[in-house]
């Protein structure tokens, strides 16, 4: 069973900088962490998912949601089964528990999350 776990959560000013990561494990039948695609989401409260950056299983592309294009970055290191979202020029907007998802075929794995607070 794949498991993945998010760190790097906290609480920053406005204007700063996180990088969130996600560690993965538990992979099974020759499949490793490059075979899956990777997407981070968050959930801010009262507020449904939302889907927030992917990048691709060895890495070459990466998508952004609008709201976060130009300020956070996708990152991934296949040879240690980590993922990062860099995350600058926070605004208040962006506090939410944030999420990665492993996906291959029909497989989807998700994390625990990682809460992210920006206030002053």
């Amino acid at each position: 069973q794949v498991q993945l776990v998010e760190s790097g959560g906290g609480l920053v000013q406005p204007g700063g900088s996180l990088r969130l990561s996600c560690a993965a494990s538990g992979f099974q039948y020759g499949f490793t962490f490059s075979s899956y695609g990777l997407r981070w989401y968050r959930q801010a409260p009262g507020k449904e998912r939302e889907w927030v950056a992917t990048i691709t299983s060895g890495g070459l592309g990466s998508s952004y949601a609008r709201s976060v294009q130009g300020r956070f970055t996708v990152s991934r290191d296949n040879d240690n089964n980590t993922a990062a979202l860099q995350m600058n020029s926070l605004k208040a907007e962006d506090t939410a528990v944030y999420y990665c998802n492993a996906l291959r075929s029909y497989e989807s794995y998700w994390g625990q999350g990682t809460q992210v607070t920006v206030s002053s």
